[in-house]
C-alpha cells in the first residue's frame, strides 16, 4: 500500500497541480490531505475545487478553520494574516466554506495492520506545532496508541522514530519553509510485517506563475517573498 500525504497547499494551485502529477508518477494507491487548503495564496477556490473533484480524503487545517470562522482563532495575528484572512474569506465561495467546515480534525486509519493517526497540527490541537525533536512531540508520541502519527502545519518535512512508533511531517505543498520554493509531500510504503518506508518528495513548479497572480491581486510584498523564497 502506497499512500501520499499532502498538506498546507495554501491557495497555490500551480504547486498542487505539479504535486498531483508527481503522485501519479509514483504509483500511489491513496492520497490523503492534512488540511490548510486556503490562506496566503491567490487560488483558494481552485484548490478546494480540485481537492473535492478528485475526492481526496481531507482534514481541516488551522487556516481553514479560521477562514470558516472569519476570526484569528487558529492563526497568528500578523501583518500578513491581517491581509490574507479577510482576502480569503471574501474570495472563497460559500459552498467551499461549507466543505471546509465539514472536514474532520483527525482520522485514524489502518493499513496492513498498521494504525495511523492523521492530524493537521497535533492530536491535542489543530494549531499546535510539532517540531522535530521537540518535547511536545516526544510527549505526544509517548501518549498515542497508534503506530504512526502523520502531521503537518510546520511546513517542514521530517521523519522521526520514537522506539516502536513513527512521527512523520509531510511539509507543505504551497508555502514551504525549507529555504526553497519547492513543494514537499511524503510517501508511505506500507507492507504487512515490514517496517514502513517513508520518502520525502520535493517537487519544483513554475513559482513565477504564482508570484505573477499574487502581484496582479496586489498581495503584500512580504507575502509574495515568503512563497517565492521558501522562508517564513
Amino acid at each position: 500500500m502506497r499512500i501520499a500525504c499532502i498538506s498546507d497547499i495554501h491557495g497555490n494551485i500551480y504547486a498542487l497541480n505539479k504535486v498531483l502529477e508527481n503522485i501519479e508518477e509514483n504509483n500511489i494507491d491513496q492520497i490523503i490531505c492534512l488540511g490548510d487548503l486556503t490562506g496566503y495564496g491567490p487560488h483558494p477556490n481552485e484548490v478546494v475545487a480540485l481537492i473535492r473533484r478528485r475526492k481526496i480524503l481531507c482534514l481541516k487545517g488551522n487556516y481553514d478553520a479560521s477562514v470558516v470562522e472569519n476570526k484569528f482563532s487558529y492563526i497568528r495575528e500578523t501583518d500578513i494574516n491581517s491581509f490574507s484572512l479577510p482576502w480569503t474569506v471574501d474570495e472563497l465561495r460559500a459552498s467551499h466554506k461549507f466543505y471546509l467546515e465539514s472536514l474532520p480534525e483527525k482520522l485514524t486509519l489502518t493499513f496492513e495492520e498498521k494504525s495511523i493517526l492523521l492530524v493537521h497540527g497535533s492530536p491535542r490541537s489543530i494549531n499546535q506545532y510539532l517540531h522535530y525533536e521537540s518535547l511536545d512531540a516526544e510527549e505526544i508520541m509517548q501518549s498515542i496508541l497508534e503506530d504512526v502519527l502523520v502531521c503537518a502545519h510546520t511546513h517542514i518535512p521530517y521523519v522521526k522514530q520514537y522506539e516502536n512508533k513513527l512521527l512523520i511531517n509531510d511539509g507543505s505543498v504551497g508555502k514551504p519553509k525549507i529555504g526553497r520554493p519547492n513543494a514537499t509531500y511524503v510517501i508511505l510504503d506500507i507492507e504487512k510485517n515490514r517496517d514502513i518506508k517513508v520518502e520525502i518528495k520535493e517537487v519544483s513548479y513554475d513559482i513565477l506563475k504564482t508570484v505573477k497572480d499574487m502581484e496582479m491581486k496586489n498581495f503584500p510584498t512580504k507575502l509574495v517573498y515568503s512563497i517565492k523564497s521558501g522562508n517564513e
